[in-house]
């Protein structure tokens, strides 16, 4: 199963928390002794933090800039999901709320960046191996590439839309607009959410629309189907909802990439949603920042790094099941004949095609997050076919490390690898350490 890819604009988010008990005496505003500030990535960033949080693997196609404000959002993001950033020009847009006991006090907004238009090989190579794409707008650019790179993907797309970003593509699977959104995109007038989303899906040919309504759930038009009402299970009226639409496009985007139909998507959405607004909405949602400065962490912008700064890329690739040490000895070689190692790893539909239906007997997610523990290892990159030669293209390493095991055969990737002038090396492996001798003796 492939992962959900959110396209979309990132923020900045932050909340200085603390107390108040006074007012200033030169204006009849309450001063607030600060305790802490809290930092999380807002708009598309949240949406995809959300959905990793939730188990599934999650690729974010975002713009962010080279200023402090973007350094931090990386930080706040490069740990739980892969990050393809994109261009941005002026400055990140941040939203910086003044809280006081749980109470918002003013929200003070900055950053003017809007995305320049590049869609990257990247981001298309993520789009391509996708499950589902969510398309998370918040009028800052980065939506109107989406439909480039979505262009003739056949997988579950839901657009959640904003009033000054892009119309949505046709034939999404779903679009999730508020009912101040609705409105918005409504050509003759407002009647209500129900008409809305009826109105939408013709307008828009949409396959189906929910319109949320807050406390109330959705209403929701499905194309040549019946309306229905989705009521949330939990009320949690008049709590925080910052974030809960973020959540509900998606847990919804998610159920559609598992195979469940749009009700029960639109459903389990609402579910989710509620019960984030329930928990505190997005004020509760915590993220342990990474001081990474300018460290780059996904592989394109690792080899991208390593490129500009006149380094040596290091690439090997396999489907490192069962991490064992002959793995790590090969990887930390592999890593001292340059400056940066990204590991290619099969899916685990292409290790099923390799191995057999038995393996792999780790799942990718988990794979890649112990390769990504190593110290050796600066990045991981996925891929989906038998060969790493796409991933090999992308990467354009200068060394490409195979085990000893491989000496004097031919390689599949010879072709793209002398294509790109890259040297082939050959490193001996410990013996006796296999995956497969490891699953003999546990058998």
């Amino acid at each position: 199963m492939g992962p959900l890819v959110v396209i979309g604009d990132t923020l900045l988010d932050v909340d200085v928390e603390g107390d108040s008990g006074r007012l200033c005496p030169d204006a009849p505003v309450p001063v607030v002794d600060v305790a802490a500030e809290l930092a999380r990535p807002g708009g598309a960033g949240l949406a995809a933090l959300l959905a990793a949080r939730d188990g599934a693997e999650v690729v974010l196609v975002t713009a962010i800039g080279e200023d402090p404000d973007g350094h931090r959002l990386c930080g706040l993001l490069s740990e739980e999901l892969d990050l393809l950033r994109l261009p941005l020009s002026g400055g990140t847009v941040r939203k910086t709320r003044v809280r006081a006991r749980g109470q918002t006090l003013v929200r003070l907004d900055s950053g003017d960046g809007l995305a320049r238009y590049a869609p990257t090989d990247a981001a298309m190579e993520a789009v391509r191996r996708a499950g589902a794409v969510l398309v998370s707008d918040y009028g800052r650019g980065v939506a109107r590439m989406a439909r480039e790179l979505l262009h003739g993907t056949d997988v579950p797309v839901v657009w959640d839309p904003h009033p000054r970003g892009e119309q949505p593509m046709p034939g999404c699977a779903l679009l999730t607009p508020s009912e101040a959104e609705a409105r918005a995109l409504c050509p003759t007038g407002w009647a209500g959410p129900e008409q809305a989303a009826r109105q939408l899906v013709r307008k828009l040919r949409a396959r189906a629309v929910a319109v949320t309504t807050g406390a109330h759930g959705a209403a929701l038009a499905v194309e040549g189907g019946p309306f229905a009402h989705v009521p949330p299970p939990v009320q949690a009226g008049g709590r925080d909802a910052c974030g809960a639409g973020d959540r509900f496009a998606g847990a919804a985007a998610l159920a559609l990439r598992d195979g469940l139909d749009v009700r029960d998507a639109v459903t389990i959405g609402v579910g989710e949603a509620s019960r984030f607004v329930e928990r505190g909405g997005a004020a509760n949602v915590k993220v342990a920042e990474q001081q990474l400065g300018d460290r780059p962490r996904t592989a394109l912008e690792v080899a991208e790094f390593t490129r500009a700064n006149g380094g040596r890329l290091i690439a090997t690739g396999g489907c490192f099941d069962l991490l064992h040490a002959g793995h790590v000895s090969l990887l930390r070689r592999a890593r001292a004949l340059g400056d940066a190692l990204v590991v290619c790893v099969n899916s685990d539909d292409s290790v099923r095609r390799l191995k057999g239906p038995q393996r792999p007997v780790v799942d990718v997610r988990d794979r890649v997050e112990v390769l990504r523990a190593l110290s050796c290892v600066d990045a991981v990159l996925v891929f989906e076919e038998n060969t790493p030669d796409r991933a090999i293209a992308l990467l354009r390493p200068d060394v490409w490390v195979k085990g000893g095991d491989y000496e004097g055969e031919f390689l599949p990737e010879s072709e793209v690898l002398g294509r790109l002038g890259a040297e082939i090396v050959v490193l001996s492996t410990l013996p006796g350490r296999s995956t497969t001798n490891l699953i003999r003796e546990i058998q």
